[in-house]
């Protein structure tokens, strides 16, 4: 029962980010989402030094929108690991993006690691960090 709820939150999630270009449509985001939820993009400039972007859920929808106002963007999952104790729980959730659905090529890959949390109106994404494979860093099996 736990898992089907998470995977449900995990697919919204994944829906609401991805469409043409344009701003997103983020009605549903309050139902994903915990309030005290933080999004962090992390990733290497040039010269291979880590960097991090943190995001309350306001930031982040304005970034997105920026990022993606011109640009199409579709991110699909392609594995799913689902850990699960108590009103807490892991996901493990690689995903590919793509500037169109029917791109032979994905424009990247990567992991988000999403940990969810379970209150009075059911499981909620509280934090959410995510890296793309690139050299060195390859992707590992998930699912």
């Amino acid at each position: 029962m736990d898992e089907a709820a998470i995977g449900t939150v995990v697919d919204a999630m994944y829906a609401m980010i991805s469409g043409p270009a344009g701003p997103r449509d983020w009605s549903t985001q309050d139902d994903v989402f915990h309030p005290d939820c933080r999004q962090i993009r992390t990733g290497v400039d040039a010269q291979g030094t880590p960097w991090r972007l943190s995001f309350s859920l306001a930031e982040y929808r304005a970034n997105a929108d920026a990022l993606l106002a011109e640009m199409d963007f579709f991110e699909v999952e392609t594995g799913r690991e689902i850990r699960v104790f108590g009103n807490i729980a892991h996901v493990w959730s690689a995903y590919e993006a793509r500037h169109a659905p029917s791109d032979a090529v994905a424009e990247r890959r990567g992991i988000n690691s999403i940990q969810l949390y379970k209150g009075e109106d059911g499981w909620k994404i509280i934090h959410m960090i995510w890296d793309n494979e690139r050299d060195g860093v390859p992707l590992p099996a998930v699912g």
